[in-house]
């Protein structure tokens, strides 16, 4: 048996997860949790340039594995990809990003969200 046979090609993870999530979010809007690895040295200038897109409501520095998080809003899911794949794939200095998409918000700035009924 050959070493690829049983194996789901990469592109079609890839495809499934994005066709998931579409379908997850549709043309519901999003908020995003977004880490960013950067280089050290160019930390305050991309979390200046982070904090000037539009969609972008909060930049953290913070401590630890991650050097910037970042919270952002987007109209839908096609918009929060755009955003990653294009505007901070094209900041020079950022070295890894992790994505995290918000399910549910329990309490944001302080005030609790209505819960299901």
């Amino acid at each position: 048996m050959g070493e690829q046979e049983g194996r789901i090609p990469e592109d079609t993870i890839g495809a499934d997860y994005e066709r998931v999530i579409s379908t997850y979010y549709g043309e519901d809007p999003v908020t995003a949790i977004i880490n960013l690895k950067v280089d050290t040295k160019e930390v305050d200038r991309l979390a200046t340039q982070v904090s000037d897109f539009a969609c972008v409501e909060d930049v953290f520095l913070v401590t630890g594995e991650t050097d910037i998080v970042v919270k952002a809003m987007f109209r839908d899911y096609r918009m929060l990809k755009d955003f990653v794949v294009n505007d901070l794939a094209n900041l020079e200095g950022i070295k890894d990003t992790v994505t995290l998409m918000v399910v549910t918000t329990y309490k944001e700035r302080g005030k609790m969200k209505e819960g299901p009924k």
